[in-house]
């Protein structure tokens, strides 16, 4: 464990490694022109087509965890980049739909190529990507990603504020 993260909360390391993986994604993926937010765009958007699934923008926005104004000022630039074509939705005149250009799924193969590497290492201390440690990891972090967050209710649902055990009141 490294100096700085001895004694860190799971918050603070949560937000430390979120940056580190933003950081290490948008500097691979920038000599392909994309930034971390556009990856995760393009490379969700290609999971899905592989899905036999053509997205709209609020479809997209939910599966990647982003506004649906983000994604769709995202769309706007990957669209004049030539990655991305926007079409109205036939069955819904007011959705958005989403597909790669030919030159979108090129460089989004690409983009995948490079941060499926920088995943091998981010995973190596693990055992690698496809280790029980990493698939444990995985799992548990999906289960934090369902677990609902309501800033306007720091106490939780019991009603009691969350305490480290230290900190508890000893009576």
């Amino acid at each position: 464990m490294s100096k700085g993260s001895e004694g860190a909360t799971p918050g603070f390391l949560v937000w430390r490694l979120s940056t580190k993986w933003r950081v290490a994604v948008d500097r691979a993926v920038a000599p392909l022109g994309l930034t971390h937010a556009q990856y995760s765009l393009v490379a969700s958007l290609h999971g899905m087509h592989r899905s036999g699934l053509r997205p709209s923008q609020r479809r997209l926005a939910d599966h990647i965890g982003m506004e649906a104004l983000y994604v769709s000022k995202l769309a706007r630039g990957l669209e004049s980049a030539g990655l991305l074509e926007r079409t109205r939705d036939p069955a819904d005149p007011r959705a958005v739909q989403l597909a790669l250009t030919e030159r979108g799924r090129e460089v989004t193969a690409k983009a995948i190529d490079v941060v499926q590497g920088l995943l091998g290492q981010l995973l190596a201390p693990l055992g690698g990507p496809d280790s029980p440690r990493a698939r444990d990891f995985a799992r548990d972090l999906a289960i934090l990603l369902d677990a609902p967050l309501d800033p306007l209710d720091p106490l939780g649902t019991a009603g009691q504020a969350i305490t480290r055990p230290d900190q508890r009141n000893p009576d």
